[in-house]
């Protein structure tokens, strides 16, 4: 059975790339792996250390740290807003610690 785990844009493009080398790819493939080269910002192994160091934090879920490395957020409006439906409320110290972490990998 395989690994379920959240993954970032960046690794969508990878993966859909490596499939294209080795086959055809289903339309609805070729509109995600169109829509990840355009929205996509870091490399996919820029993307995961990203996820890793955000959830070495411990307050941050894994679908929050992938939805993260997307974004790459800038101000604490939008990581409250990615915070918004979780049930934690954050500090104000949490949200620097996560711009802090996301700002070196900009």
């Amino acid at each position: 059975m395989s690994e379920e785990r959240y993954v970032t844009l960046s690794e969508v493009k990878e993966l859909l790339e490596g499939s294209a080398d080795q086959r055809e790819l289903a339309p609805d493939q070729k509109l995600a792996l169109d829509h990840a080269q355009k929205v996509a910002k870091l490399p996919a192994e820029k993307a995961r250390e990203l996820q890793a160091e955000l959830a070495k934090l411990g307050f941050v879920s894994e679908a929050l740290c992938a939805k993260i490395a997307d974004l790459l957020p800038t101000h604490t409006d939008d990581i409250r807003v990615l915070f918004s439906k979780e049930r934690t409320v954050l500090e104000k110290k949490d949200i620097e610690q996560i711009l802090s972490t996301v700002q070196s990998y900009r």
